[in-house]
């Protein structure tokens, strides 16, 4: 049974002018063609604007390479998948039946675009100073604590240059599987190190995405 709509709203600190747009960012479109993935959208271009001015103003001597890391630090889908633990936010989802029973609520990227989809949500409700407000609460102190520049690099160029640091050959990248159609697709792909015969697969709602989680499942093999 699934928590209360206020319990949700509560933990945002924020109340919705229309609930209806809240119920929306939690319906995923296993259940509805009016789903949460248009406010997903607009909620990834907030998050990643307030995002790039916080990190302006709070970090004056840094190049825009490193700013530009450190905002994908911040809104890679891990990160927002773990905010939207910290707020409980697979509790509230509403789902199909077939993702219930796979588990769909405490899947990453479903988490994540949730996530992004109530950020949409709260500015289609109040605007942007709204969403601002909602975003630096979340973050807390994650904006002023993401400085380790290596672990700022995505998981690909973390693997290349471990490999490329041990003289090994870099590693190759297949498709293997794509589930859906356009413009909702789910890709699979594979991550193959010959010399250290490791192959590991990601998933992902684009190719970029699959090799990026592919690649930190071989970091984690090789790192261990």
């Amino acid at each position: 049974m699934k928590r209360d709509l206020k319990e949700l709203e509560r933990l945002l600190d924020y109340q919705f002018s229309d609930p209806a747009l809240l119920q929306q960012a939690l319906t995923h479109r296993s259940v509805s063609k009016k789903n949460n993935e248009r406010l997903e959208f607009i909620g990834d271009s907030a998050l990643g604007f307030i995002i790039s001015i916080e990190l302006y103003k709070r970090f004056h001597d840094i190049d825009e390479g490193e700013l530009s890391r450190r905002r994908a630090s911040l809104v890679r889908g891990d990160t927002l998948a773990e905010i939207a633990r910290e707020i409980s936010l697979g509790d509230f989802l509403i789902l199909g039946s077939g993702e219930l029973k796979s588990g769909g609520f405490r899947r990453e990227s479903i988490l994540a675009n949730a996530f992004e989809a109530i950020l949409g949500a709260v500015y289609t409700d109040r605007g942007l100073d709204a969403c601002w407000e909602i975003v630096i609460k979340l973050y807390k102190e994650r904006i002023n604590s993401v400085s380790n520049v290596e672990n700022l690099k995505d998981p690909k160029t973390r693997l290349q240059e471990l490999l490329q640091a041990q003289q090994k050959n870099l590693p190759v990248y297949d498709v293997i599987d794509v589930i859906g159609h356009p413009p909702k697709q789910t890709f699979r792909v594979e991550c193959f190190i010959e010399e250290m015969n490791i192959r590991e697969t990601g998933q992902g709602t684009s190719r970029r995405k699959a090799e990026q989680q592919a690649a930190q499942n071989a970091l984690s093999k090789i790192e261990v």
